[in-house]
């Protein structure tokens, strides 16, 4: 999957915040690692939304059902 456009200076404090290039992640179709994510691989998707979600947090489905619900 492409990931979503953010500037330079936010993709890098995403990876000094976190420890992870959020972009690398997405390309790679694995969600972000534990605590946020599981780290698992990310290739199924309930709808276009979960997807684009996906696209920008780099949360994979079942990531998103628990932090945002499965609604």
């Amino acid at each position: 999957m492409k990931p979503s456009i953010k500037s330079e200076e936010m993709e890098d404090a995403i990876t000094d915040i976190f420890g992870y290039d959020r972009r690398e992640l997405i390309k790679s179709d694995q969600c972000v690692p534990p605590p946020i994510g599981c780290g698992q691989p990310a290739t199924e998707f309930r709808n276009a939304i979960s997807a684009r979600e996906y696209s920008t947090s780099g949360l994979c489905q079942k990531c998103q059902d628990s932090f945002f619900g499965e609604d």
